[in-house]
């Protein structure tokens, strides 16, 4: 029985490598040539966009803070949602860029046009930072807060609107980086998983500039100049996508991805008093799995007699429709158990980095380190551990367990979401002793004591974001792996989204509880309890952790296969024979 299955699934591996194959084309809409076109050679024009892309959205989104409060000024609570906000904007628009690349655009195309937008609004940043009567006039938030002039009117509404055309363009082209360079490569190949790894050490070295000589630049040279400089790196990145015209494989769109969906659960729905056929030699044997079965009535065929009726598309659906419907209902539960995750993430580019503001950032006499910089800690520890892990550690753990990955995408995630709790705990014990330093000896301590929590979750968000990724994709069947991807970038938003919420939520709790003010009401962090904060941040990722281990063994369990052979391919529905 197991070589029964072992042969169905190399053959099954090999039909879908062929299909792809088939459904690929070349720049001028010809058939794409294996020998031509794909593989890392297409590959790495594509990573070389997505470091350059990270590259200058990440030195804008890092040091946001520091400049919506010194410059926009804005308050401490209003200026971390204001990140927050802007960055769980720039994940959740990604689902906009995923579906009009499955459904009308295609990846490159998409990729270029918003890659432009993206680009207006860096320019038009850097032009409002470089001309002062585009500011309020400047004023110490530190010392004067309550006297400076808040950005509003025109002003406010360029920094919005240069802002969030920033978000809109970043948030098309994400998903679609990640799924062209996927495309690249047959599904079924080793590859893949190797391109998921390299994706994100592309992603890793575009951080480790951004956060160190861009921010550097910003602290040192001007805001404005950190901001052409993103611009800049961003109009590389897409020379660098235009570069490997002549060498993609592109899929085509293939017409808008929602109707699909909607017609299965119209169908399903109109046919919910019929009963699917249980004899084990009928069409039932083709659905690829057992999961949600009140969906597989959408495939029963009506018969009148001897003679069939032509049934419209939303009564009588394909199988591959209703799994593509089963798919995307199955990953819901797993997409959600990483909106902690991300919440975490969104602390530590607020609250961390102004953390790192009152420690002590001097490492010479004439050399202080951007508190923004902290974060490139996980990335230069990423940089070395990417390869190794890839070298060393996936073929080690492939003899053991036997996959080509060396550890499922689902093993990988829940790894990461384990010790995302532990960078919480890092942070609120940090935390403490930062303040208890500054308020009882008045001494400030290093900012390199901050160092373990951006360690612990660096290593934590490669596990994570590279297992939910690749997930995401293999997943997916043709026609949706942009719009799958995107979902995985949906998680980020859905977390810093939450994070606001729950900054809101604890500042309005804890001040009416308290007549010294909420943990996070004031601009002075030795006033706050952000350690407090960290904390039950810590407590909701364990949750979040034990959650996870619940969906992932469900998914792991109604995922798997019948041992029959499937047939994918047939969009055939159920015959229901009275």
């Amino acid at each position: 029985m197991e070589e029964r299955r072992g042969n169905i699934k190399a053959e099954n591996e090999m039909n879908i490598n062929m299909k792809e194959e088939q459904s690929t084309l070349d720049w001028r809409g010809r058939p794409s040539n294996p020998n031509k076109h794909g593989d890392f050679q297409a590959a790495s024009f594509v990573l070389g966009l997505q470091a350059f892309e990270i590259m200058a959205i990440a030195a804008v989104g890092n040091n946001l803070i520091t400049y919506v409060i010194n410059e926009m000024h804005f308050s401490l609570s209003n200026s971390a949602n204001i990140v927050t906000n802007f960055v769980g904007t720039i994940f959740l628009l990604a689902l906009l860029g995923g579906y009009l690349s499955d459904s009308f655009l295609g990846s490159f195309w998409t990729m270029l046009i918003f890659g432009f937008v993206e680009l207006s609004g860096l320019i038009l940043l850097s032009v409002q930072a470089h001309v002062p009567q585009l500011k309020p006039p400047k004023c110490n938030m530190v010392t004067d807060g309550e006297k400076c002039e808040e950005a509003k009117g025109v002003k406010g509404l360029i920094f919005f609107v240069a802002l969030y055309l920033v978000a809109l363009g970043s948030g098309c082209v994400k998903p679609n980086m990640i799924a062209h360079g996927a495309d690249q490569f047959n599904i079924q190949t080793k590859k893949l998983s190797t391109y998921f790894n390299a994706a994100y050490f592309a992603f890793s070295v575009g951080e480790l500039f951004a956060l160190t000589l861009l921010i550097w630049i910003q602290t040192h040279a001007g805001m404005y100049v950190g901001f052409g400089l993103s611009a800049a790196a961003m109009a590389m990145g897409l020379i660098t996508l235009v570069s490997g015209t002549l060498y993609y494989r592109n899929k085509p769109p293939q017409g808008s991805i929602f109707t699909p969906v909607a017609q299965v659960l119209v169908a399903a729905i109109l046919k919910r008093k019929q009963i699917c056929p249980s004899n084990p030699n009928s069409n039932c044997s083709m659905l690829q799995t057992q999961r949600f079965r009140f969906l597989d009535k959408a495939c029963i065929k009506n018969e009148d007699g001897n003679n069939r009726r032509k049934e419209s598309p939303w009564r009588l659906c394909s199988v591959s429709q209703v799994e593509k419907v089963k798919i995307l209902i199955a990953v819901i539960p797993i997409f959600g158990c990483t909106i902690v995750f991300n919440t975490i993430l969104a602390q530590l580019q607020t609250f961390s980095v102004q953390q790192g503001s009152a420690m002590d950032t001097q490492l010479t006499n004439s050399f202080h380190i951007a508190p923004a910089s902290l974060q490139s800690i996980p990335y230069i520890m990423l940089i070395f551990i990417l390869p190794l892990y890839h070298k060393f550690f996936v073929p080690f753990a492939t003899n053991i367990t036997g996959h080509e990955s060396g550890i499922s995408p689902l093993q990988r995630i829940g790894s990461g979401l384990f010790l995302a709790t532990f960078s919480m705990i890092s942070a609120a014990l940090l935390e403490k002793k930062r303040r208890e330093s500054a308020l009882h000896s008045g001494k400030t301590i290093s900012i390199f004591w901050i160092t373990p929590q951006f360690l612990i979750f660096g290593l934590s968000e490669m596990l994570t974001a590279v297992g939910l990724i690749e997930f995401f994709y293999k997943q997916s069947l043709n026609g949706m792996q942009a719009f799958f991807t995107a979902i995985t970038y949906c998680s980020y938003s859905f977390g810093f989204y939450l994070s606001s919420v729950l900054v809101s939520l604890v500042n309005k709790i804890t001040s009416a509880s308290s007549n010294t003010g909420g943990w996070l009401s004031y601009n002075d962090l030795n006033k706050n309890r952000l350690d407090l904060f960290y904390w039950l941040l810590a407590v909701l990722s364990f949750l979040n952790f034990l959650n996870y281990l619940f969906w992932a063994r469900w998914h792991s369990h109604h995922s798997s296969p019948p041992p029959q052979p499937t047939a994918l391919s047939k969009d055939v529905g159920y015959e229901n024979i009275p």
